[in-house]
């Protein structure tokens, strides 16, 4: 919090906030006035933000200086503010966010969100909805890549050891076009939910593809390889990527009713695929029994999904050990 208020005041309404621990002994660290900032070397200004909690008496230029450390320690900063004397640091800042009734037009103009109905409450509602869209995209990416992998792996092996690939152009267009487009629309429709809020903000370098991305889809992709997995079989691999770290994935599947819609007409297509385009799609149709057993196939990705998430990623991004052997 960064206030032109004195320490008193601030430690008071930080505490008040939730900023500072109520009823503990504060450390010097925590919390400095705008002149001790501004007057630090900048070193010592980069060596002590991070700990820094709250800044009192501030000007616009302590402010300024502020955002601009943290933005050269790697963070993504966000800065809130109706006044005029707010504007540089709100345009400074990766977003700014002004109140839309109290702001001032200097301060909107330099604002990247303006907040209409003056609550703060609603930036936790916008934070919560852009974690939730940025989810969605990982799990999304997740259910390709599990998909491409697979059939780009058992097509590849085929035509070098047979001279002949198992899915014609036109099965590989089913699975790009239709299948998947149908897949990212059902895991699109996921709502936030409360344990977004309790995950650290990502990085400004963090990778799309995180370590538990790249260890749920190679276990999939490698157990689909395995398999020469049929086209039924993504429909059930859907559901593990509703949950990225999660083992229970049907956890509020009841309340996703787009989710479970979109999956009844991914099934219906399938097996008009299977059963009635035999010319067209170059399929063969599948008695009782060979349905039965590739959705007993199928099924074996949740338990395998469940068994993979018991295994612990490392916290450095995977890609960078490879960078590491380059």
């Amino acid at each position: 919090m960064i206030t032109g208020d004195n320490v008193f005041t601030a430690k008071a309404i930080a505490a008040e906030c939730g900023i500072l621990k109520s009823g503990q002994q504060v450390s010097k660290e925590e919390v400095i006035e705008g002149e001790q900032f501004r007057n630090l070397s900048e070193d010592e200004r980069m060596d002590k933000v991070d700990t820094i909690k709250v800044m009192a008496r501030s000007s616009p230029f302590d402010k300024l200086l502020m955002v601009q450390c943290l933005k050269k320690k790697g963070h993504v900063v966000a800065v809130t503010g109706d006044g005029t004397n707010d504007a540089p640091a709100l345009k400074e800042a990766d977003i700014g966010l002004s109140m839309g009734i109290q702001g001032t037009e200097v301060a909107k103009e330099s604002s990247d969100i303006v907040i209409l109905d003056d609550d703060f409450a609603s930036v936790a509602t916008v934070l919560r909805w852009g974690r939730c869209v940025y989810n969605n995209i990982q799990k999304f990416i997740q259910f390709q890549l599990t998909v491409n992998v697979a059939a780009l792996v058992i097509n590849f092996i085929a035509a070098v050891s047979a001279g002949d690939v198992p899915l014609t152009a036109v099965q590989l267009l089913w699975v790009n076009l239709i299948m998947d487009t149908l897949g990212a629309l059902a895991l699109a429709t996921e709502r936030p939910t409360k344990e977004l809020m309790d995950q650290p903000p990502v990085g400004r370098v963090a990778p799309l593809i995180t370590n538990v991305m790249w260890r749920n889809l190679l276990s999939q992709s490698l157990y689909q390889i395995t398999v020469l997995l049929t086209f039924q079989f993504r429909v059930f691999n859907e559901f593990n990527s509703r949950k990225l770290e999660k083992r229970n994935v049907f956890e509020g599947l009841h309340k996703n009713r787009l989710f479970i819609g979109i999956i009844g007409v991914t099934v219906i297509l399938q097996i008009v695929m299977v059963e009635l385009l035999k010319d067209f799609a170059d399929t063969e149709k599948l008695n009782w029994e060979q349905w039965g057993i590739c959705i007993a196939i199928a099924a074996l990705s949740w338990p395998i999904g469940w068994v993979v998430k018991l295994i612990p990623v490392p916290d450095t991004p995977f890609l960078s050990y490879i960078r590491g052997w380059i």
